[in-house]
């Protein structure tokens, strides 16, 4: 495929009235901190007629106004404290087109043709870019990178829903939460739970990677599609020894299965630990609420593990159970614990984020994103909704993505990267029930 750019250049916020000043800036959040220090990169795809480049373009302008974040930049404050820079240095605009039809040029599957769809992650001063290449045919494919320091999944769907109403000329509503400094750290504090070797790590510490005969150039993603009537099958079974307590809800029961079917393509052995990462909002579970249009992150992680025998030998409730409780335990608590100390042990200490961005081999853990609750298929630029949405190509062993399928049925597509040989194994057993 030959990808011609025409432009790019730098986008700014187009305000109403006189502009603020550039001399502001907001203090990373302890939730900010504690997560990737990387770009993130996703891909929406468009079928003809399609609106053009500067209806797109005079959109994101008016969308940077209100969540005025993402136009600047990162850097420190006067102290040395990590902040965004409110600046409106701008955000990256490329325009690029190719002379093929989008069915010819692109597959949509993790793929490195994907890369091409979007601007590069590495070296990127920028905290959002937008790709908008153009096909033959009329169809449009956006290619969309945000850095994860400045918001979670949760805070950027809202970002590129309300970019697709500025886009159609419509009042962006509801607006963006922007206060940062409503997680102040109780007096005296409590650190009710362990937070070093989970949230932050010592400086010098040094992974232990495993020992086993892959390398990167191994891996190969693949997607999955499970049916709302496997889902179905598939709750039932893991709810069945729940008696009259509530069922496991769909995404425990099928993280249940992909954690087991992957430990078992893996072959690891029995008396090994295997463990699962699991990223929990705190919006709707900090006391008082926070609102969903809090814009930053607010994410923590919840950790599952068991050992190998007893996840493959025990039936799927066990380890529907294990993640349920773990999930579960990531609660106000938990929430209140690490924000205390976060703001007194970190520094004291030294610590630093344990969420490494450099990690391509999981094993024999696994890491998950789910995408299932957030609006992204609600960018509407004007022409409808996207027909495809998924991820860039990221082929770290381990971590899978899930998101709800672009039939809309209620169906789930799941991004599962995986060593060859392995994945020959996973593709076999993936819709097993047993």
């Amino acid at each position: 495929m030959k990808l011609k750019i025409g432009s790019s250049r730098l986008v700014k916020p187009l305000y109403v009235g006189n502009p603020p000043p550039t001399t502001d800036y907001i203090p990373l959040s302890v939730f900010d901190k504690a997560t990737y220090d990387q770009h993130v990169a996703v891909i929406y795809a468009y079928r003809p007629p399609t609106p053009p480049n500067t209806t797109i373009e005079q959109g994101l302008r008016k969308a940077l106004a209100a969540y005025r974040g993402w136009a600047g930049r990162l850097g420190k404050d006067g102290n040395g404290n990590p902040v965004i820079l409110l600046n409106d240095d701008g955000v990256r605009f490329v325009e690029a087109s190719v002379d093929r039809n989008l069915d010819q040029s692109v597959t949509f599957a993790p793929s490195t043709s994907l890369l091409s769809m979007h601007p590069s992650l590495e070296g990127v001063v920028e905290l959002v870019q937008v790709q908008v290449t153009r096909f033959s045919c009329g169809s449009m494919v956006v290619g969309f990178t945000a850095h994860h320091l400045v918001a979670d999944g949760n805070a950027t769907s809202n970002f590129l829903v309300a970019w697709g109403l500025a886009s159609r000329g419509l009042e962006i509503s509801p607006l963006p939460f922007n206060d940062r400094m409503i997680f102040s750290p109780r007096n005296p504090p409590q650190f009710d739970f362990q937070h070093r070797g989970v949230e932050y790590i010592t400086r010098n510490f040094k992974k232990v990677y495993p020992l086993i005969d892959n390398n990167v150039e191994d891996i190969v993603a693949h997607k999955v599609h499970f049916t709302t009537e496997f889902l179905s099958k598939l709750k039932a079974r893991a709810s069945s020894m729940n008696g009259s307590m509530k069922p496991f809800s769909t995404f425990e029961s099928l993280l249940a299965h992909l954690w087991r079917a992957i430990t078992k393509a893996r072959g690891l052995k029995g008396a090994e630990t295997t463990q699962l990462r699991i990223s929990v909002d705190g919006r709707a579970r900090l006391n008082p609420r926070v609102p969903n249009e809090y814009f930053g992150n607010l994410v923590l992680w919840a950790f599952a593990r068991a050992k190998v025998d007893d996840l493959l030998h025990e039936p799927l409730p066990y380890a529907a159970k294990i993640l349920h409780e773990a999930v579960v335990n990531v609660n106000d608590n938990y929430f209140k614990s690490f924000i205390d100390f976060a703001n007194h042990k970190v520094k004291e200490e030294d610590l630093v984020p344990n969420a490494d961005t450099k990690e391509s081999i999981l094993w024999p853990n696994l890491e998950v994103h789910s995408w299932l609750r957030f609006p992204f298929y609600d960018l509407d630029f004007g022409s409808g909704s996207p027909y495809i949405f998924l991820p860039s190509f990221s082929p770290t062993e381990g971590m899978i993505f899930l998101l709800p399928s672009f039939t809309g049925d209620g169906s789930i597509d799941v991004f599962v990267p995986l060593f060859q040989e392995n994945y020959t194994i996973f593709k076999e057993i993936c819709y097993s029930l047993e």
